[in-house]
């Protein structure tokens, strides 16, 4: 409260839930098979003027509560802390890459009883047993969800992870390996699994059911789009139809590499319409100017189209994977935007401003 001196002029005012789903279109969605489920568990017309003492109260001018673009409502986040982590099973892991690719990468289902409600583009973290050097609990890691929020079996009660192996041979020979990706990988069906999450905003799906989707992801890095994808092309959703584009490029070093590879040419074969493929094989194909072929460089082959569909207000683009695809990625939209005199750092600032250009690497 503040004493003021004032001239008055007298004259002659529950967070909403996971949206419902309904069925699975496919029987098929999933090649691997299931494994016995073990069952543990939001003023002035003025006449004259006076001096007056007044008490006035100031306030905060209201917030204005920008809308998301994307399908926020409801999200949940940090549901289980590392302190109280969920304790889910293991139900499946398996290798989905040949056994002449550069590492292994593992599909791994584990149970949720519904308890971990996540949305797609959203993360987990795990909590590897065991200590480490300085004999405290391992601290979690986070994976980037690989399955649909109705999950790879369609109930709801599952969340699933795509990881690689991480092994190598440090500066004193030594082999090194990853501690929570060898924890996961290793994991057997009926192992225990400390959970926390969900947690992330940054990669969740538009709104808008007829956008333009555009997703940019290496090696692991596919496993955001999986859980999109699944539930555009594999679902039917009471209050979602997807009419719109979805563009993935997927960048890996071999054919042995791809993954998912059969689900995502089943998408293509039943929606050609709505679904964009674009495999970039490092180690097996070159451009025509004999240059590898990396994500950048299959992007390239289509950069004015691209560059047409960025400048739409419906499209909307999401990378995920190594840190290093972004710079590749940005060297070509610097000359598609420097053609039409545009800066592209400025424009690339404007699109994450509106929520249109989404990035999560490691």
């Amino acid at each position: 409260m503040a004493a003021v001196t004032a001239a008055v002029s007298f004259p002659s005012t529950k967070s909403t839930c996971l949206p419902t789903r309904t069925s699975i279109i496919s029987p098929e969605r999933i090649t691997f098979k299931k494994v016995p489920v073990y069952c543990y568990r939001d003023v002035s017309s003025g006449v004259r003027v006076v001096s007056v003492k007044a008490q006035v109260t100031t306030e905060a001018p209201a917030k204005v509560v920008k809308e998301s673009k994307k399908n926020e409502e409801g999200v949940v986040v940090n549901l289980f802390k590392p302190k109280n982590p969920y304790i889910g099973r293991c139900l499946l892991n398996t290798r989905i890459t040949g056994d002449d690719a550069p590492g292994e990468t593992w599909h791994m289902v584990f149970s949720t009883e519904g308890e971990i409600p996540y949305r797609e583009g959203q993360s987990i973290g795990v909590i590897p047993d065991g200590i480490d050097k300085n004999e405290k609990p391992h601290k979690l890691r986070l994976y980037s969800i690989a399955s649909s929020a109705l999950g790879d079996f369609g109930d709801s009660k599952t969340v699933s992870l795509c990881v690689k192996r991480l092994v190598y041979t440090n500066e004193k020979g030594e082999l090194v390996k990853g501690v929570c990706s060898n924890f996961l990988c290793d994991l057997k069906p009926g192992a225990e699994v400390k959970i926390t999450g969900p947690v992330g905003k940054e990669m969740l799906m538009p709104k808008d059911p007829n956008a333009t989707i555009i997703m940019l992801g290496t090696g692991t890095g596919i496993a955001p789009f999986r859980s999109y994808l699944w539930k555009m092309f594999f679902e039917k959703h009471d209050d979602y139809k997807f009419n719109g584009l979805a563009w993935l490029f997927l960048g890996v070093p071999t054919s042995s590499s791809l993954l998912y590879k059969e689900e995502f040419e089943l998408m293509k074969e039943r929606f050609p319409d709505n679904f964009r493929l674009d495999f970039a094989v490092s180690r097996e194909q070159i451009n025509e100017k004999g240059e590898k072929m990396y994500i950048q460089t299959r992007m390239a082959q289509y950069a004015e189209e691209l560059w047409e569909l960025l400048k739409k207000d419906n499209t909307y683009v999401y990378m995920c994977g190594l840190k290093g695809m972004e710079k590749g990625i940005d060297d070509i939209m610097v000359s598609l935007a420097a053609a039409e005199g545009i800066d592209w750092i400025e424009y690339k600032r404007q699109l994450k401003k509106s929520e249109k250009w989404n990035v999560e690497v490691y």
